[in-house]
């Protein structure tokens, strides 16, 4: 299902390292793509928010502020693009996979351990059935220290549970947040 059309770009198989050129050494990745009985996403480049405290106000999900949110820049070095997660903050990134998810399929989101050793916890909601577009993925960094979360690298894993197909699907009742684009989607009512 995924190779027709489901995830996009889709990886067949675990990717645990990469080359990204040709004259560049290959170098080990936070793994993305298929694994046992789920499939691990990654996070797209295109942009990364992280929640700053303005004097004065409140965090309204009815009534969402986007002066609350400061983009973060994109960094490189030998180990990848990152984006930096400062401690003890919230921050939103988006998945760089697309998702079509079929009538009958319900995805959860979990963190991967690699970023949950490093205190980055994953609060992911499920992509329901027939929900389409670019998972917008929120992360929380209960450490002390800042942290990195990469770009281009596996962030969060998607499991999938199969049922009949259900009465009313995502696309059906119109949700809200149908058809994301690659991008970080605020709160809505």
């Amino acid at each position: 299902m995924a190779q027709k059309g489901m995830i996009s770009p889709f990886e067949p198989s675990l990717v645990r390292k990469v080359q990204p050129q040709a004259d560049v050494a290959v170098r080990p990745v936070i793994s993305y793509g298929l694994s046992s009985y789920g499939y691990d996403i990654r996070l797209s480049p295109a942009e990364f928010r992280i929640f700053r405290h303005i004097p004065g106000t409140v965090i309204d999900p009815k009534n969402f502020n986007p002066q609350n949110l400061e983009s973060t820049p994109l960094h490189t070095d030998e180990n990848g693009s990152y984006f930096i997660l400062p401690a003890h903050s919230y921050g939103l990134g988006v998945a760089l996979e697309k998702l079509a998810v079929p009538d009958y399929i319900t995805v959860i989101c979990i963190g991967k351990s690699t970023y949950a050793r490093c205190g980055i916890i994953a609060n992911l909601t499920p992509a329901e059935a027939a929900w389409r577009g670019h998972l917008t993925l929120e992360f929380s960094n209960s450490s002390s220290a800042d942290c990195r979360i990469y770009a281009n690298e596996g962030v969060v894993q998607l499991l999938f549970l199969a049922g009949e197909p259900c009465a009313i699907s995502y696309e059906a009742r119109q949700g809200k947040y149908q058809d994301q684009a690659e991008m970080v989607t605020l709160a809505k009512v």
